[in-house]
């Protein structure tokens, strides 16, 4: 597998778990990119668990390990049209995986993920793992 490849929080989280697919699949792409909305999504997962402490230190160690993308104008420019497309077809998905999708989109990345919502963006470059 080649090329550049954007992880959402259900990946990352699999990955956490050790799990073999999500490893396996990892160890063969060229680069792996995060964006911070994830990052967000992972520290609240964190909040609320049993763990806080712990598991926050984990998000740490993986935030300093990994290159994280941040939002900006033209992302949020890209999370206008496709929020705006996907109410136009009538198929809303959660905020936080718009902002994944216009991240992906603005930086030319594969987005990876396990929510099949993302087949209702329109020309997004996606797989499930």
């Amino acid at each position: 597998m080649s090329g550049k490849y954007l992880l959402d929080t259900n990946i990352v989280i699999a990955l956490f778990a050790n799990d073999t697919v999500v490893v396996g699949k990892i160890g063969k792409v060229e680069n792996i990119f995060i964006p911070s909305v994830v990052i967000g999504e992972l520290f609240y997962g964190a909040e609320k668990s049993s763990r806080p402490e712990g598991n926050s230190e984990r998000i740490q160690r993986f935030v300093s390990d990994n290159v994280i993308l941040d939002c900006n104008a033209r992302i949020a420019q890209l999370y206008g049209k496709i929020k705006n497309s996907l109410r136009g077809k009538g198929r809303p998905i959660p905020e936080n995986d718009i902002w994944i999708a216009a991240t992906a989109f603005w930086h030319d990345l594969i987005l990876v993920s396990r929510d099949k919502h993302f087949e209702a963006v329109e020309d997004l470059r996606f797989e499930i793992w």
